[in-house]
């Protein structure tokens, strides 16, 4: 099994394959709305653009990953919200979930989870001596 995890309390899928996964986030036009770094950017100038991957300072779950692409209303960002959003609070993200087969949501999951890089944050903290 690959380091990424891919189970959450009861709830463990097979692993994914990353390059099937960016096929599929190019397919499912992903790149209209969102950026990665190495994928064309497809959107409009002055629309949305949420940035994907890069460095953070905790792992994406796998669970956290598979809910945003199924359930993107669950949790969307503050940074995000006004834009995000419609007035009722849900994603404007468009529902993949009778287009997309279980398989591409395992590989999409997976090319998303490899592009988060976790860096630990810089502390003001000095380690105590004894």
């Amino acid at each position: 099994m690959s380091s990424c995890n891919t189970q959450e309390r009861g709830f463990a899928l097979p692993e994914g394959d990353i390059e099937l996964g960016k096929a599929t986030y190019t397919r499912l036009a992903c790149n209209a709305c969102h950026s990665i770094s190495g994928i064309e950017w497809q959107g409009e100038n002055d629309g949305l653009r949420i940035q994907l991957g890069g460095e953070v300072s905790t792992q994406k779950s796998y669970g956290e990953l598979v809910t945003s692409v199924i359930n993107p209303s669950h949790k969307i960002a503050w940074i995000y919200k006004e834009d995000a959003s419609t007035a009722e609070g849900l994603s404007k993200m468009k529902n993949y979930n009778e287009v997309m087969t279980v398989q591409e949501l395992i590989d999409l999951v997976a090319f998303l989870q490899s592009e988060y890089k976790v860096t630990a944050p810089a502390t003001d903290y000095h380690p105590y001596l004894y």
